[in-house]
């Protein structure tokens, strides 16, 4: 029974490895890109732009004659697959589009060729009829049908841009009489299909006379515009000024320089990516440094080995892009992680129009009559080794650096999933556990077992022992409510107790050993060590009543004040203090059964033959019964450490749950153990996040497994070296 017991062990152990490699082998996977459907499409004018709905079921085309027509893709009410099912018009009667911008993934800025200026977004609803799914197509104006007002003196549009939230709409456009210019539309509430809004005109000092590109960011808050190979970036605000030029260094060699062909803004308007004529992509964003917030290049892509960037496609809410080459060489790259996830070519020719269907697991290409469709299967693009143990410089932060922050509020965030600083926590918290536990845990279990008395052992060692059955979220309620505003009130207290608990034992000691015989008598031998008890209840008085006396002549009061602002260093009432203490409390019961067990279990000939050959009890401890005793308590402070590696409870509740690399004890820490428990009930299943908290628990996993199995092999190795005792 005991060897299948064991076995059985060892089985489940395998299978919960088994599935956490199951669980997590999806985020290491390669992108891919497949066709899944092509139709000819007899296009009588350039297609402009292109679309898709949700679920990859209807297409949208818009022609340079300003129409714009659904395909449906699949098979239903009624129409085949490749069939038109509905066509129209965007423009007036004998006008065509001039310029198409597109903003987004959804919404579209037509420019025809009277000068009119409209946004349209192309929109699908879903309607069920007889238990059948059905895809209708419209066309939304979110500013209205009319003519909007981009420029006051009637220019021609030459390069247009745009961005709006709910209550503004800003267009920064470039005329044909060489004006750089700024048009707002104020909401008098929010837009929708009515809205009448104020008009506001700006005229931006720039004096180029071409300009190659503009873009907006979905912020409202910044404008890129590109001359040649320059960018220079202006700020939104009610003065449009300068703020700062990115110059890019695109060669080492200058007197061959490389040349930007094209720019695009990544998901969140933060980051502008630029590519050039020698095949590559840069991402540049703000940066704080000692002269402010500057533009820098933070990382590079090489797309093509001898071609340009031509276009750059970016996901609407991933950081994500795509970049196409001449000849129709294709590539997916996701920033953050620096991952070079596919390449490879989608068509023939050159590609009319291409666009990212919205849920970024499909692609929708016009090339050559033809309309194809693409499913991409690239859903964990931010996961890499890099991105989750080396530093990555995230966007508008100065520098790189590990961190965790898997979630936020806004659609444009940008994922951390860096385990650096949550297994650091992890070993910092085990690391003061066990400073704190094992000292006592041992010197308590080598007091119990070789010096006290066994009645007084028979009632001692249980009661340790029934400390291990206290529910831990007792022990983090306890010291994240009550411990930790004792610690931060009597901060001077704890240090005193570090000196005055130690001082009272060996002075009580000390002074026992010098009474006379006859006073010592009058104490049983088995309630002698029970006089200890009121030397150190009088030292922590002390301590206490010392505190507030220390605390103001050589604080100045306020002992925290003067740690974060004299000494500079960051004090959380929850830290690292509190967590050593409470989880220690915690790991004591289990390192000191095991160790007084092995201790207690030494056979009592070894110690008798050590004595009757005249060593004294301490050399009888140390050089004998400590010796024999070693593997078994080596094994009850790596059982500790295990506890202590594991904790979820006590860590979560008593400590400020910050993922933070510092190893100060009045900071706080994240373990492993702890985030899994607090974000996998907010994760979505089959997401990357979801998947790297089952990393989380495998490297968990993984660490006490190797742990263990070192400890079982010292273990070994010393029952080897002593069993000859």
């Amino acid at each position: 029974m005991i060897t299948l017991g064991g076995i059985s062990v060892l089985f489940t152990l395998v299978l919960i490895f088994m599935y956490l490699l199951y669980v997590i082998k999806p985020i290491f996977e390669s992108a891919k890109v497949d066709v899944t459907a092509k139709f000819v499409i007899n296009e009588e004018y350039k297609v402009l732009a292109t679309g898709v709905d949700e679920l990859k079921e209807v297409a949208y085309s818009i022609t340079e004659q300003g129409k714009i027509n659904f395909y449906q893709l699949v098979d239903g009410d009624g129409h085949k697959a490749g069939e038109k099912i509905l066509s129209q018009s965007l423009v007036a009667d004998g006008e065509s589009l001039t310029q198409l911008i597109n903003v987004g993934q959804k919404q579209k800025l037509l420019i025809d060729s009277a000068g009119n200026v409209q946004l349209i977004v192309p929109s699908f609803t879903a309607n069920f009829t007889s238990g059948k799914r059905v895809i209708i197509p419209s066309i939304r104006y979110p500013l209205g049908k009319e003519y909007l007002p981009i420029d006051e003196n009637n220019a021609t549009i030459t390069k247009l841009s745009f961005a709006m939230d709910d209550e503004k709409a800003i267009f920064v456009a470039f005329t044909q009489d060489n004006r750089l210019i700024k048009t707002t539309l104020l909401a008098e509430d929010d837009f929708n299909y009515d809205t009448a809004y104020e008009v506001q005109y700006q005229e931006i000092d720039y004096g180029a006379k071409q300009v190659n590109d503009i873009l907006v960011s979905s912020g409202l808050s910044m404008a890129f515009i590109r001359q040649n190979d320059q960018v220079a970036v202006f700020s939104l605000d009610d003065e449009a000024e300068l703020k700062a030029t990115i110059i890019p260094q695109l060669a080492q060699n200058k007197s061959t320089p490389n040349h930007i062909t094209t720019m695009a803004l990544l998901s969140g308007g933060s980051s502008i990516l630029l590519g050039d004529d020698n095949g590559s992509v840069s991402q540049w964003f703000e940066v704080a440094t000692d002269e402010g917030r500057e533009f820098k290049e933070i990382r590079r892509f090489k797309v093509s080995d001898n071609e340009p960037v031509t276009a750059i496609y970016t996901e609407q809410y991933r950081k994500s892009f795509y970049t196409e080459t001449p000849s129709g060489e294709m590539g997916m790259f996701y920033t953050t992680s620096e991952a070079d996830l596919w390449r490879g070519n989608l068509h023939q020719g050159n590609v009319q129009a291409l666009s990212i269907a919205p849920r970024a697991d499909g692609l929708v290409v016009f090339s050559n009559n033809e309309l194809t469709i693409f499913s991409v299967k690239n859903e964990h693009p931010e996961v890499t080794w890099q991105a989750l143990w080396q530093e990555v410089w995230y966007e508008s932060y100065p520098e790189p650096e590990f961190i965790w922050q898997s979630t936020s509020g806004s659609d444009d965030f940008e994922a951390k999933f860096s385990l650096v600083p949550i297994s650091f926590g992890t070993i910092k918290a085990a690391s003061y556990a066990m400073m704190f536990a094992v000292p006592i845990a041992l010197t308590a279990a080598i007091y119990t077992a070789y010096f006290m008395t066994p009645g007084m052992r028979r009632k001692v060692k249980p009661t340790i022992e029934m400390m291990e059955a206290l529910p831990t979220v007792i022990l983090g309620f306890l010291a994240g409510l009550w411990l930790a505003p004792i610690i931060e009130i009597y901060l001077p207290a704890i240090c005193l107790l570090l000196v005055f608990i130690p001082s009272s034992v060996f002075i009580t000691a000390f002074s026992w050993h010098r009474l006379p015989r006859k006073y010592k008598t009058l104490v049983p031998e088995t309630w002698a060590p029970i006089i200890l008890i009121p030397a150190i209840l009088l030292a922590a008085y002390a301590a206490f009543a010392l505190s507030p006396v220390l605390e103001l002549h050589l604080f100045g009061g306020d002992v925290r004040q003067y740690i974060t602002n004299d000494l500079g260093i960051s004090f959380d009432q929850r830290n690292a203090l509190v967590v050593g203490i409470a989880m220690g409390f915690a790991v004591i019961p289990t390192i000191f059964s095991m160790a007084e067990d092995a201790i207690f279990s030494v056979p009592r000939h070894l110690t008798s033959g050590s004595l009757a050959l005249g060593a004294t009890q301490w050399q009888t401890l140390i050089k004998v019964v400590l010796l024999t005793a070693s593997p078994g308590i080596f094994s009850a402070v790596m059982m500790g450490l295990g506890r202590a590696v594991g904790e979820t409870m006590i860590v979560l509740m008593a400590t400020g749950n910050t993922p933070i690399l510092d190893w100060s004890i009045f900071q706080g820490m994240r373990t492993l153990a702890a985030n899994i428990a607090v974000e996998m009930p907010e994760s979505e299943v089959g997401s990357s996040h979801y998947r790297i908290l089952f990393l989380a628990a495998f490297v968990l996993f993984v660490f006490t497994f190797v742990v263990n199995t070192l400890a079982e092999f010292v273990r070994q190795r010393l029952r080897e070296k002593y069993s000859s005792l």
